[in-house]
């Protein structure tokens, strides 16, 4: 046999897809030759192969010896490809059995030593192996518990070297697949919302951004709960679906900082950058082909960016369009990707650049100094935050004098599962699951309010308080509030709520 065809898989962003590999042999000067739109680090691989081939005991087959991966004209990335061009190598100079590997997937890098080394992305390139109509994956032993989240209908053989899966192929080593682990981790409670006192006003509009998705934005000086609000929203969020949470762990598998041997992610991911972030660290990027940033990482979570307006403005800008649609596309020289992003964003400030812990009636900054330091928040970004709302100091009755105990994270979150229950109930027939889902025009036409329920939405966007995506927005806020108050159309205190949420106060 001159000529042999195995089977690999490709990822473009987070969808994989067949790649089928081809190995001639051929007479000629010794060269290994790929083909196939390869990347720097596939094309380097002509070292590591020969080298893992010969230090396995194998001899590397002399002439001319090409590798194609089809279809040839995606790009291709990335280490992942050597293990199946290794056995494309070996079948077509006869050394393995020609059937041996048939109906397989291989994924995983090689050493020089012919240990095989984990990849990331495993998990989406076996999930797509398996829609495809593939029984079997052959993968990195360090990432087979990953591998067996995929799916029950696939078959899982982890690997430790090149030898190990030579002797699978010649029958004469005899692996025994694991059973597949009990999937998901351990939910514990996390940070309690009972331990944030003196901010009523910060731990409604926290219940209300976990029960209809939206976006939050909360003001206030050093120590008045910013932080310890925005960290207690994951816990207060339903545990992810089954199709949730491989998505999520999907884009973890991909980034590579999905640690070995762990289940499913059911909580909501909780991503806190630091102010100096850059932009690829935030939306995605590199050199080559671009990875998920922490926005992505923050699918189906909470993206929480804490002292936002030290964050640069390019960086903050950046976010607009991915919160619009709820993923984010990559473009680089090297090829485009997509990631998900659908994420809560919480945005949390110092009113001015003192920050004192005063709040206002001891502050030293000029009107000119606060207004500039506020607006490096740019409109544009502001305006698809759905919930606005200023915290002022904790005062020391409430600090110290707390006596009634205040609700616990569990107490809230059931509100919020029931809120999240009707309104994916009232909007599951058109394919929303959350009110921040729904499209503006079907809040204003197909369920429009009546006049006199939306009057004071009505005059704040007329006096210019609102743009007509904050209008969209209160509206959503509004049906947000009904929910958790278990009514099933939104009442005036509703709309007026939202609006002050939103502006302030009702018009």
């Amino acid at each position: 046999m001159n000529v042999a065809r195995i089977a690999s898989v490709g990822l473009v962003g987070i969808e994989g897809h067949l790649v089928e590999i081809e190995a001639d042999l051929s007479q000629g000067l010794p060269r290994l030759v790929i083909t196939g739109l390869p990347d720097t680090a596939l094309g380097q691989a002509r070292d590591r192969l020969r080298s893992a081939v010969v230090n396995s005991a194998e001899e590397w087959p002399p002439g001319r010896i090409t590798v194609n991966l089809s279809p040839a004209a995606v790009p291709k990335h990335g280490s992942g490809f050597d293990l199946a061009m290794a056995a494309a190598i070996l079948l077509a100079a006869e050394a393995l059995p020609p059937d041996a590997l048939a109906g397989a997937v291989l994924i995983g890098e090689l050493a020089l030593d012919g240990r095989v080394r984990t990849v990331p992305g495993v998990l989406p390139a076996v999930v797509a192996a398996s829609q495809a109509g593939v029984k079997w994956a052959i993968v990195p032993a360090g990432n087979a518990a990953e591998a067996r989240l995929a799916s029950s209908a696939i078959r899982v053989t982890g690997i430790d070297s090149l030898a190990e899966l030579i002797g699978l192929a010649r029958g004469t080593l005899d692996l025994d697949d694991e059973p597949a682990p009990v999937t998901g981790e351990q939910l514990d409670d996390g940070p309690d919302l009972a331990d944030v006192v003196g901010q009523p006003e910060g731990r409604t509009a926290v219940e209300i951004a976990a029960a209809g998705g939206h976006h939050l934005a909360m003001i206030g000086p050093p120590g008045s709960g910013k932080t310890m609000l925005a960290e207690r929203m994951p816990g207060l969020l339903p545990a992810l679906s089954e199709t949730e949470s491989l998505e999520v762990t999907a884009v973890h598998s991909i980034a590579g900082v999905l640690p070995p041997g762990t289940g499913l992610i059911r909580r909501p991911p909780f991503q806190a950058p630091h102010h100096s972030a850059t932009e690829p660290a935030l939306v995605g990027g590199g050199s080559g082909m671009p990875r998920p940033g922490l926005l992505s990482l923050a699918h189906h979570g909470v993206l929480f960016l804490d002292e936002a307006t030290e964050f640069k403005s390019p960086v903050l800008n950046a976010l607009r369009q991915p919160l619009e649609r709820g993923q984010v596309r990559l473009s680089r020289a090297g090829g485009s990707m997509s990631y998900p992003c659908k994420v809560q964003l919480v945005l949390a400030a110092n009113p001015c650049p003192c920050a004192s812990p005063k709040g206002d009636a001891a502050c030293e900054c000029t009107p000119r100094a606060r207004r500039a330091y506020v607006s490096r928040l740019s409109g544009p970004l502001l305006d698809r935050v759905d919930l606005r709302i200023n915290l002022f100091p904790v005062r020391p009755a409430a600090l110290l004098g707390q006596t009634e105990e205040l609700e616990s994270s569990a107490v809230v979150r059931k509100r919020v599962r029931q809120a999240r229950d009707a309104a994916a109930e009232r909007w599951a027939p058109y394919g929303w699951a959350t009110n921040a889902d729904v499209p503006g025009p079907a809040l204003r036409r197909r369920f429009k309010l009546p006049h006199e329920i939306r009057r004071g939405l009505d005059v704040a966007f007329d006096c210019g308080n609102l743009s007509a995506r904050g209008y969209d927005r209160v509206l959503r806020v509004s049906w947000t509030i009904c929910d958790l108050a278990g009514r099933t159309i939104p009442a005036a205190e509703d709309v007026d709520r939202a609006v002050e949420l939103r502006v302030g106060k009702a018009a």
